[in-house]
């Protein structure tokens, strides 16, 4: 397996324009980005994306993933028929934007169902992995490598626990073999693991991580706390108070090399920057990005 770096764009949301992190990525020698998503994502032309990516490679810059930033894509554990279509509608966009940039690989969260209808959850989920499996065909179809989730941190939201991780990727598996289409792969998240509703940790972020290994095409860098509440990065201060400690990080990917489905693994900084809309906390994102960047850089040596 091989490492590279790069940076979901969430940060920049209203904020800065893209060329703006173009140039940070650039000056930081950082080559990949992946299009987190934002409102007017769904309804711009075709044209715009097509621009976007010729002005990222102006930049020595690759589009190589799309993945949403919300969770506006989980209608189908809702199970309301209106949810459903938007997310069908969206997703479907999502995978035709992915083709227009040039990216490998487009995914989401699975979303989730309402807290108070909780025992929709398990057909809510099998719902989800037929849905998926059709975006699957779609997306190989468009010359995709793949569609991917990320699993995430509470049961509201599957996949969380290894027993729900494999669930659905045998399901999106057995779909396959029957339907054809793009693979499925995790989107993982170094920083999620499953606190339980009285704050005891059940399963630590390096033990999840390791369980999806085999299922792993990409991953969010991102450094939290003991109990998976808060997020931030890489700074001196927030390294020394997180629990995301990239020695050990760097270890386990050294270990289980071997066992990561691709050779090309990307893994994205992915913050969402001081508070937006204040003059006192903008101008400081290019700062935060960069000291994010460069300790990601040092400690994996890419």
């Amino acid at each position: 397996m091989q490492l590279t770096l790069g940076i979901k764009s969430d940060p920049i949301d209203r904020r800065f324009s893209f060329d703006w992190l173009f140039d940070l990525l650039a000056g930081e020698g950082v080559r990949y980005l992946q299009l987190g998503t934002f409102f007017e994502l769904y309804f711009l032309d075709d044209d715009w994306f097509l621009s976007l990516a010729e002005r990222a490679r102006g930049k020595g810059v690759t589009v190589k993933s799309v993945f949403s930033s919300y969770r506006e894509l989980g209608g189908f554990l809702t199970g309301d028929p209106g949810f459903e279509k938007a997310a069908r509608r969206n997703w479907t966009r999502l995978v035709e934007i992915a083709s227009l940039l040039g990216a490998d690989f487009v995914g989401s969260s699975m979303g989730s169902p309402f807290r108070d209808r909780m025992e929709t959850k398990e057909a809510g989920l099998r719902n989800c992995i037929r849905f998926l499996a059709d975006m699957a065909v779609l997306a190989g179809g468009k010359g995709l490598r793949g569609i991917t989730v990320e699993p995430m941190s509470c049961l509201a939201e599957p996949p969380t626990t290894p027993d729900e991780c494999r669930l659905v990727m045998d399901g999106l598996a057995v779909a396959r073999a029957a339907g054809g289409g793009a693979p499925a792969y995790f989107c993982a998240d170094i920083s999620h693991g499953y606190a339980d509703a009285d704050q005891r940790v059940v399963y630590d972020n390096f033990t999840l991580f390791n369980g999806q290994i085999p299922h792993i095409c990409e991953f969010h860098f991102k450094n939290t706390d003991a109990i998976f509440n808060s997020t931030f990065g890489f700074g001196p201060a927030e390294r020394e108070r997180g629990v995301v400690k990239l020695d050990r990080f760097r270890s386990l990917l050294e270990a289980n090399a071997d066992r990561f489905p691709i050779e090309d693994v990307t893994g994205y900084l992915e913050l969402s920057g001081p508070k937006i809309g204040r003059d006192y906390s903008d101008r400081k994102l290019g700062g935060m990005l960069r000291t994010s960047l460069r300790a990601l850089r040092e400690a994996f040596d890419i």
